[in-house]
């Protein structure tokens, strides 16, 4: 009988593309669930189970429902939101994963601050603004400071803060995205909380991993070179294999794994990101997900001579077969997220080719659409699209994708205002 796997995601496109086609070479019936209408008949032929995120009892009925009594080998998630209801599809079908509790502190940053702080991890200091409070200068925190919104991800919303009136500015504009037509869908609960917390310097890194009994085994730690130190936090480039120095990143990875503990997670992805400071780790994030979309292009795993993308060592790891045994890619890797530098309507992009023609570049994906309303951060949420780039060492990665973003010349029309 074939292992069966359920992955919960919100949205079509490249990812769920790349594990369809790795549970084709696996022989694994791979189950969609996506949050989409259930009303249509299949409208994207792909058999996906209708659920709803935020109405995660009525989901699970539905899952029961179509998956009948068979069993589950495992979960997966992409995404953020996907996350809980995956942990409690794997607790009703008997699958290993995160527990729902974890998953619901790893998407929660004042729950996740909590648990960290518990368990004995530096962070920072942090306050929550409850819906409808005006005075976040009242408080008089420490400057710098940092805004954020508490589900929000992708760096949506964060603003940086240097003085009582910027504060207020920045508390401001965050109410304004959190009543954007798109955040009021969630109808998450938390969706009008916000978060003020201590400005966390230093370099900053991303980390994947996959947990197996409670235990992290690390897959790639990213760097991300261009500094994060506001007035919003925007990412550009991921890099990997780490320029940091080995003890450094030992001690990075043993800070998720006491943060990992600390939260819950057992079984599956961890996405985290964390601070380096003069020797002192901060756990920014620790996600119950795999790195999301394009990006996970920039990983592949390889034995035997054979390589393969990240997706189907994921889908290895969730339907309980051989997955330790796969090493990261020897050479130096990395993708770089290209920015909206102004809001506008997208109408084009020139230079791909010569872009293309870098040395090292592998791959660029443009992901706007023509005519597309584009919206930088702090309101936004998308990038124009992405650059790959392969060598021998990080710093030759990391001037493919910078040489190859300067050739770029994207065409952004100004939205018109009323006078």
């Amino acid at each position: 009988m074939k292992p069966r796997v359920l992955l919960c995601a919100t949205t079509t496109g490249y990812q769920l593309r790349m594990f369809d086609e790795a549970a084709a070479r696996l022989g694994v019936d791979l189950r969609l669930a996506s949050d989409r209408c259930g009303i249509l008949d299949d409208p994207w032929r792909d058999h996906a189970i209708p659920v709803r995120y935020h109405e995660l009892d009525s989901s699970l009925e539905a899952l029961q429902a179509n998956l009948g009594r068979s069993s589950l080998s495992g979960v997966l998630a992409v995404g953020d939101r996907p996350t809980v209801l995956a942990a409690r599809a794997a607790m009703a079908f008997g699958a290993r994963w995160h527990s729902p509790e974890a998953a619901e502190i790893s998407r929660n940053k004042v729950r996740l601050r909590e648990r960290l702080a518990a368990a004995g991890l530096p962070v920072p200091w942090f306050r929550v603004l409850p819906p409808g409070d005006a005075d976040a200068a009242r408080l008089a925190p420490p400057y710098p400071c940092v805004v954020k919104p508490v589900i929000l991800s992708a760096s949506r919303g964060v603003m940086r803060a240097d003085d009582a009136g910027g504060l207020n500015d920045a508390v401001a504009r965050l109410r304004r995205i959190l009543s954007a037509p798109d955040v009021r869908a969630l109808r998450d609960p938390d969706a009008d909380v916000i978060l003020v917390e201590g400005f966390v310097p230093g370099h900053e890194h991303a980390i994947e991993g996959l947990m197996a009994a409670g235990r992290l085994r690390p897959m790639a730690i990213f760097d991300k070179p261009d500094p994060l130190d506001g007035p919003f936090f925007e990412e550009t480039i991921y890099v990997t294999p780490s320029r940091a120095p080995d003890a450094t990143q030992a001690a990075m990875l043993d800070a998720i794994q006491i943060a990992a503990t600390a939260i819950g997670l057992t079984d599956g992805p961890v996405h985290a990101e964390c601070r380096v400071h003069r020797g002192r780790i901060v756990v920014l994030e620790v996600a119950a997900r795999s790195i999301g979309g394009l990006c996970a292009r920039a990983l592949a795993f390889t034995r035997d001579g054979i390589t393969i993308p990240f997706e189907e060592l994921l889908l290895r790891h969730a339907a309980g077969m051989e997955w330790d045994s796969w090493t990261r890619e020897r050479r130096a890797s990395g993708v770089m997220m290209i920015p909206i530098p102004a809001a506008g309507f997208y109408r084009g992009v020139a230079g791909e080719a010569d872009a293309l023609g870098v040395p090292c570049v592998t791959a660029i994906q443009i992901t706007a659409k023509s005519d597309q309303q584009l919206l930088p951060l702090p309101e936004g949420h998308s990038y124009l699209g992405f650059i790959f780039a392969g060598a021998e060492t990080p710093a030759d990665v990391e001037a493919a994708l910078r040489t190859a973003h300067g050739r770029l010349r994207f065409r952004i029309d100004p939205a018109l205002t009323m006078a």
